[in-house]
């Protein structure tokens, strides 16, 4: 039970716009699928990492110091209000070359563009406070469970639903680009809005728990 429900929460968390969202469509429209699908990969392997500590033993430290929770919306809707802002001023993006070092072999250049693909994915999720508010607010309404393997079992499925849902929105981009043409500038543009809008929100978010 606890495996299924945590696929389901890391396919839905996956859902809303942001920055790892934001990267695997880039990714796919700018490089390769492969690239997309390891930024994907990174970025599951943060929110499986984030899941765990807010399943595991976060909770009970934000519950007991809410000043905590404060400070997380707060950092996290100033980090988003600028990667949005960024991301909405982008100028539009030309796909890469396929062989951008002539050198290599192609199996380096292919190792090269999954690993960085991978740091960038677990790097947006780990440098973003918001992932760890969202985990933590889930493991508040979790069923309770008895032992460390049930969490686990949670955290597992987090992963598998977090990477399967990245991996649907690397390959949509990817068919999609061709079909969009150069109306796909406006892919980063809009989403870097909405990421303004959903920082708005936490930092309200934050004002509204200081002054409770």
């Amino acid at each position: 039970m606890f495996l299924l429900i945590g696929i389901a929460a890391g396919a839905l968390t996956g859902v809303p716009i942001g920055p790892a969202n934001v990267a695997v469509i880039d990714a796919a429209y700018r490089y390769t699928l492969r690239r997309a699908i390891a930024v994907g990969l990174g970025s599951a392997v943060g929110d499986t990492i984030y899941a765990g500590a807010g399943i595991l033993g976060v909770t009970p430290v934000v519950q007991t110091y809410p000043s905590v929770l404060t400070i997380l919306y707060a950092v996290s809707g100033v980090v988003l209000l600028i990667y949005g802002f960024l991301t909405a001023r982008s100028q539009p993006v030309q796909p890469a070359l396929p062989h951008p070092d002539p050198g290599a072999s192609a199996a380096t250049i292919q190792r090269k563009e999954v690993w960085s693909g991978f740091t960038i994915g677990l790097a947006l999720i780990m440098l973003n406070p918001a992932a760890i508010v969202t985990w933590v607010i889930i493991a508040t309404s979790l069923p309770a469970h008895d032992g460390v393997l049930e969490g686990l079992a949670c955290s597992l499925g987090v992963f598998a639903g977090s990477w399967g849902w990245f991996a649907l929105v690397a390959y949509l981009t990817h068919k999609g680009k061709n079909v969009l043409g150069e109306k796909a500038q406006w892919i980063p543009r809009i989403i870097g809005m909405a990421l303004m809008v959903y920082a708005l929100y936490l930092l309200a978010k934050a004002v509204k728990i200081a002054i409770a």
